[in-house]
């Protein structure tokens, strides 16, 4: 997959033959079917398949940075897409000159003139241009009048529950990290570097890593213990993770400690993938270092439980 960091980038070097677009935030399952689209007519047409998206998220640059945090991260997004056998992506800064973009003038200007579109691809309520009047019904008008195919995807529903970036987001916040998952496709991840901690997991004989991860906009979930996995070297680990901020230590930030069951190892300075699997419990405040290595034993003894109930996460 080519990554462009530009319209402008990318209509220099090649002619886009059939297109999607938005922020496909979490790739998660409805956005997989539209990339499966995508490419089933890509195929049939022999063209090139891509997608138009944008960095940062529109809603924090037009909310003036709120709250709103991603379910990816650009890098973790990428990787996402490509697996899913996208031919191009183009990653178009958004700014608040661009949100002001009239939704005639963005068909017209970018996706005809600069990008060539000869299909659109997109999903079953898919805004765009500003104040995201541009909606289907302007789309298929524009088409006609511009020579461009159009089709809609209808929503992927589970349980007759229309999957969303703004669902998954509100599952992962209640700490609902199966229902996440569900709507995914994929165990959800955190990605971040290993670093130095305070030690005190060594002490009570179990060593943490801790991850930290860059990225401010990246929404961490609840706060709370999860089984988790992750690779190393090419060999699939297991592990608990407290996302937290230690009250049986005083603490005063948020951290995310993983210990790794059968692993023993320097990990300081290495990028971690994780992948979230279950929540175990809420985080707690014990009376004493003791009581809290007695309930990480507990943990721990669930979590080996729970994987040898569910062989196939191994893979």
């Amino acid at each position: 997959m080519k990554v462009y960091h530009s319209i402008h980038d990318f209509a220099e070097k090649e002619q886009c033959t059939i297109l999607t677009l938005g922020t496909f935030d979490g790739v998660h399952l409805g956005h997989q079917k539209i990339i499966r689209r995508l490419n089933e007519i890509r195929d049939k047409e022999k063209g090139t398949s891509a997608l138009l998206t944008f960095f940062p998220h529109p809603r924090r640059i037009l909310s003036n940075g709120s709250a709103v945090k991603m379910l990816t991260t650009m890098e973790e997004k990428t990787e996402l897409l490509e697996k899913l056998g996208l031919d191009h992506l183009i990653i178009e800064p958004f700014t608040g000159a661009f949100s002001e973009i009239s939704p005639e003038s963005f068909v017209k200007e970018i996706l005809v003139d600069r990008l060539k579109i000869k299909k659109l691809v997109i999903g079953y309520d898919h805004k765009f241009g500003k104040d995201r009047k541009g909606d289907y019904a302007l789309l298929e008008k524009l088409g006609k009048k511009y020579g461009f195919g159009l089709e809609k995807i209808p929503a992927q529903d589970i349980k007759n529950d229309a999957i969303s970036s703004t669902k998954i987001r509100k599952a992962l916040e209640e700490g609902n990290i199966e229902k996440a998952n569900s709507y995914l496709g994929y165990p959800f991840l955190i990605t971040g570097e290993v670093v130095k901690g305070q030690g005190i997991g060594k002490k009570i004989s179990y060593p943490t890593i801790n991850i930290r991860v860059k990225e401010d906009y990246k929404l961490i979930p609840k706060t709370g213990v999860y089984i988790i996995k992750t690779v190393f070297h090419g060999e699939t680990l297991f592990g608990i993770m407290n996302i937290g901020y230690r009250p049986t230590l005083n603490g005063k930030h948020q951290t995310i400690e993983v210990h790794l069951l059968n692993f023993q190892g320097d990990l300081y300075g290495k990028t971690f993938r994780i992948h979230l699997l279950k929540r175990i419990r809420d985080e707690q405040k014990f009376s004493s270092i003791a009581e809290l290595s007695t309930q990480i034993k507990a943990d721990e003894d669930f979590a080996r439980n729970w994987l040898s109930q569910h062989t196939t996460l191994r893979k």
